[in-house]
């Protein structure tokens, strides 16, 4: 299975973190498919950055987010534009 979740990058104790979407198996920072965005987590607000398109386009193959990466999509309205399209097939 197609997993959209986090990939831990930055120094210790400074975690940044790249938005991926790769296969479930993989180790959380192994080989991915693709990157589609990014997450930091320690600036005030957190920043998040997404490619809606390439978010919307994975959804739509069938890869399930994390919780983590959830939560962010939903932040983003992203997840809403992805609802109405999955009723309509």
């Amino acid at each position: 299975m197609v997993r959209i979740r986090l990939r831990r990058m930055g120094r210790r104790n400074r975690p940044s973190y790249r938005v991926v979407v790769c296969d479930s198996r993989s180790p959380r920072d192994g080989k991915f498919v693709e990157i589609i965005g990014h997450y930091d987590p320690l600036t005030e607000p957190a920043t998040t950055v997404i490619n809606e398109e390439k978010a919307l386009k994975w959804l739509r193959c069938g890869a399930q987010p994390s919780d983590t990466v959830r939560s962010l999509l939903n932040k983003l309205g992203i997840m809403d534009k992805f609802k109405p399209a999955s009723g309509q097939n």
